[in-house]
């Protein structure tokens, strides 16, 4: 009957354990993983003998094998994956353990794991220096960057706002619920579009940051990378940040520190020269936000720009009293603006 346990099966089970051998090699793989040079290592045993043990073992359920490159690793099943085999090893485990040859196992074991480990630890030592270089060889610059997104909340919608050709946007969205990607420039989000076309959780749209195309609250958190310095009035983008993230909800805001390359304003139409902490603070905190935290970004050595800063601030819950509609501003054509800004208009 299906769901039961049969003679046959218990039979099978008692000759897969009946063997003392094949006790020993249990409890070798309970608390490791194991290939089959080790394993003949630890009971100094040949390895055809430890492999044909392996195979009993496997058909029986109580060891599970996986691929290591050329090799196989082994492992002891977990207790509710070995049925009839698994309890049985439960119940003459002790006996096998108080075999004297088991404790020599023990310490056979203990001298193969150090030698695993002293493999490792040579390679370390002799290539501390050279160990960054390496890396990024093997793994590009960005890998372990990446890999720390895992660290987000796979519940969250994300609004990438400023989202250019949707870099940032493809970043997120393997580790987030949702993506909102956010840009005026149909050019930008004509690119974005292709690179993301296997992202089918990112929503890309088109509107203005200063009167973004997101409800309120819509957002958990949002994103500003390397945005802020191209508008004219980035007290009401952040204004609209503000309203389109839900209470207790987080911007980031990736930027310049001040500078002064002037010729910025010209070529690629920075309105302004970067942002001080005290400046950031002060904008966020007339925007509805709080707790900001600063930490200026160790500059990258090919990098040929001005040295940047990641900040966070977390939406104010008394922000609710407030009209969440935030008014637009004024066009770039409706104000005076600084000389520079004036002549060379506002990009982005």
């Amino acid at each position: 009957m299906t769901g039961s346990i049969t003679s046959l099966q218990v039979l099978d089970a008692l000759a897969a354990l009946a063997d003392p051998i094949r006790g020993r090699l249990l409890l070798a793989l309970e608390r490791h993983e194991l290939a089959v040079g080790e394993m003949a290592a630890a009971l100094q045993l040949p390895q055809s003998t430890v492999s044909r043990h392996l195979k009993t073992l496997v058909d029986a359920g109580l060891v599970g094998a996986r691929a290591d490159g050329a090799s196989r690793r082994y492992r002891l099943v977990g207790a509710g994956s070995g049925g009839p085999a698994r309890k049985l090893w439960a119940a003459v485990r002790d006996g096998i353990a108080d075999l004297p040859a088991a404790a020599h196992d023990h310490e056979r074991l203990r001298a193969v794991l150090a030698e695993r480990r002293s493999a490792t630890r040579a390679f370390f030592s002799s290539s501390a220096e050279a160990w960054d270089r390496l890396r990024v060889e093997l793994f590009g610059a960005r890998a372990d960057l990446q890999a720390l997104l895992a660290l987000l909340d796979e519940s969250l919608t994300v609004g990438d706002l400023g989202c250019g050709t949707g870099a940032a946007a493809e970043a997120l969205a393997p580790f987030v619920r949702r993506v909102v990607a956010v840009d005026h420039s149909r050019e930008m989000l004509a690119v974005a579009r292709r690179r993301l076309a296997d992202a089918p959780n990112v929503e890309l749209r088109e509107g203005d940051l200063e009167a973004l195309p997101i409800d309120d609250g819509e957002l958990d958190a949002a994103l500003l990378a390397l945005v802020l310095h191209h508008l004219p009035e980035p007290a009401t983008v952040l204004a609209e940040a503000a309203r389109v993230v839900r209470p207790g909800g987080r911007l980031l805001v990736v930027d310049m520190l001040p500078h002064d390359r002037e010729s910025y304003r010209a070529e690629m139409g920075h309105a302004w020269l970067g942002f001080s902490r005290e400046a950031l603070d002060e904008l966020a905190r007339d925007a509805g936000f709080e707790r900001l935290r600063f930490v200026p970004i160790p500059p990258d050595p090919a990098g040929k720009g001005p040295p940047l800063f990641v900040a966070s601030v977390r939406r104010r819950v008394d922000t609710l009293d407030r009209p969440m509609r935030a008014v637009r501003a004024p066009t770039v054509t409706d104000l005076p603006l600084p000389d520079a800004v004036a002549a060379n208009g506002a990009a982005h």
